[in-house]
């Protein structure tokens, strides 16, 4: 199957791509939404309800009328049956005789009218002259209904008067020649009047009820949109620089989890603000000596009066200058992606193999005589390139403050740690010392630790570097949910470590052991 530009239908052009339109909102209120739904719902109901109600009542109406038909036909033909006049305890001579003594003896109920029909005269309860609102007027004089009555084909049937309906039905009786019949109506028309005011009544309740429902459904939803309500003034309220603001946070519902949502998406935003502004702030303060120092050697250079030797040497701080910009900024993109959740990648990594792997390269960094003490046997859940880019942070800061031949030590052991097994890989060398006031604060970016007595590098106050490394080796334990430390005396060297936390050792790991294997590396 093809489209008419002979391409196969359902395909499209390449680089249009058709997005459909967001569908068109509602100008209305959320409020007057629901309240509009709640109202309509609520209206139906109860129009259903006062519906339903007056059809069950008037079904009620008319078996009650049916059912007080057919009790009076039943009792008329008992008592014709048995054909004894109760007032002389002799049998009846005559059917007129019969329906007047019956007539007499009943007690005829509200819209309820019994008739006797002798040879086409009518004979009535003498109690129907009495004025009674449940009958229509001149209800006696009314031969031609009763007329119908007689001549109709069935014994029962329902017939519409004036302001309402008649349910009746007939019995026939004959003595030899002389017959009659007897004639049993009802008369509904009060009865469903009442119905009529009753589902008035429940009408108008129904009406009030749906004001009063308009009224709470108003209030609640006002309630229910309070916080969206204080989401949206929160979000107009946070600016580009002002990211801490937040949504009050109340119940456990819906709305609670949406205030909550919203709440740690601006964490995340303030986060991730804060994130960027100080590695551009860290980057500024940093990149600005170095530029600096480039600048001003390029300047001399420009005046023409340098001679080779010092365009040589000028060259060469140039280049170590922007090789330590390379490597801050390298530090920088470091201490940005520890921020992220993949910086580091767990995986099972054998201790043993990763020791070994990590004191050859750290050989490297100077020579030194370089001991391995121990070596934790067994696997480890950890991200095996960022233990090692710590590990071989430590050896540098190590070398930086020691001199050729001097010791540098290397080990790793599992240990317990507030209750959990923990990893601790270590580097102990024989420098100077950090001074207490700098354990803290030497893991903090662009902090370095300050010179002691005895310290090889001289009395300058502070020690050279950018203050990256230190901040990386912290940024690498806190994503392994772990730990940085240093341990410390002055003038007696400095032990720095890592703790991770792994599984249990004694499932999947073994037990520390310790190596006595020296090895010095030479250049």
């Amino acid at each position: 199957m093809t489209t008419e530009s002979g391409k196969p239908a359902g395909t499209q052009h390449s680089g249009h791509l058709r997005i459909p339109r967001p569908g068109r909102g509602s100008a209305l209120p959320a409020r007057w939404r629901i309240l509009s739904w709640i109202l309509l719902t609520t209206a139906v109901a109860l129009v259903a309800v006062v519906v339903t109600a007056r059809v069950l009542l008037l079904n009620h109406v008319d078996r009650d009328a049916n059912a007080d038909i057919a009790q009076e036909i039943d009792e008329f033909r008992a008592f014709a049956a048995e054909g004894v006049d109760p007032t002389t305890t002799f049998p009846f001579t005559s059917v007129e005789r019969m329906l007047e003594v019956y007539l007499n003896r009943q007690h005829t109920s509200e819209g309820e009218v019994i008739v006797g029909v002798v040879d086409g005269s009518l004979l009535f309860d003498r109690r129907i002259a009495v004025d009674r609102p449940d009958l229509p007027a001149n209800l006696t004089e009314d031969g031609v209904l009763f007329e119908r009555i007689l001549n109709a084909p069935t014994g029962s049937g329902v017939h519409e008067v004036d302001g309402g309906q008649m349910r009746w039905a007939r019995a026939d009786v004959t003595s030899g020649d002389d017959r009659g019949a007897l004639i049993v109506a009802v008369f509904t028309t009060e009865q469903r009047a009442k119905v009529a005011d009753t589902a008035r009544t429940i009408g108008l309740v129904a009406i009030g009820g749906l004001g009063l429902t308009a009224i709470i459904g108003w209030v609640v939803a006002g309630q229910i949109l309070a916080p969206i309500r204080q989401v949206r003034e929160v979000a107009a309220a946070i600016g580009e620089k002002d990211l801490t603001s937040r949504v009050p946070v109340h119940g456990r519902d819906d709305i609670a989890a949406l205030a909550q949502t919203f709440n740690s998406m601006l964490d995340r935003l303030e986060h991730a603000y804060t994130t960027q502004q100080r590695f551009v702030d860290d980057a500024g303060h940093e990149l600005r000596t170095p530029i600096t120092v480039i600048r001003g050697h390029l300047e001399l250079m420009d005046l023409g009066h340098a001679d080779d030797a010092t365009r040589e040497e000028t060259i060469r701080l140039v280049e170590d200058e922007l090789d330590r910009m390379a490597r801050i900024v390298t530090d920088l993109l470091v201490l940005a992606k520890a921020e992220r959740p993949d910086f580091v990648q767990r995986r099972p990594v054998d201790v043993t193999d990763l020791m070994l792997d990590v004191e050859a390269k750290a050989q490297m960094l100077g020579t030194r005589d370089w001991q391995l003490m121990e070596i934790a046997e067994g696997t480890a859940d950890v991200d095996a390139q960022r233990v090692t880019q710590a590990v071989l942070q430590y050896a540098t800061n190590a070398v930086t403050h020691t001199r050729s031949g001097d010791v540098i030590q290397l080990g790793s052991a599992f240990v317990e740690h507030d209750g959990a097994a923990h990893l601790r890989i270590w580097v102990r060398d024989t420098g100077p010392g950090v001074a207490p006031e700098d354990a803290e604060r030497i893991f903090e970016r662009f902090r370095r630790g300050r010179t002691v007595p005895g310290d090889r590098h001289g009395p300058a106050t502070e020690r050279g570097g950018a203050g990256l490394g230190l901040a990386i080796v912290r940024a690498i334990a806190d994503a392994h949910h772990g730990s940085a430390w240093v341990e410390s005396t002055v003038g007696h060297g400095a032990t720095f470590g890592i703790d991770l936390p792994v599984r249990d050792p004694a499932g999947t790991t073994g037990t520390a052991c310790s190596a006595d294997t020296r090895r010095t590396a030479s250049q």
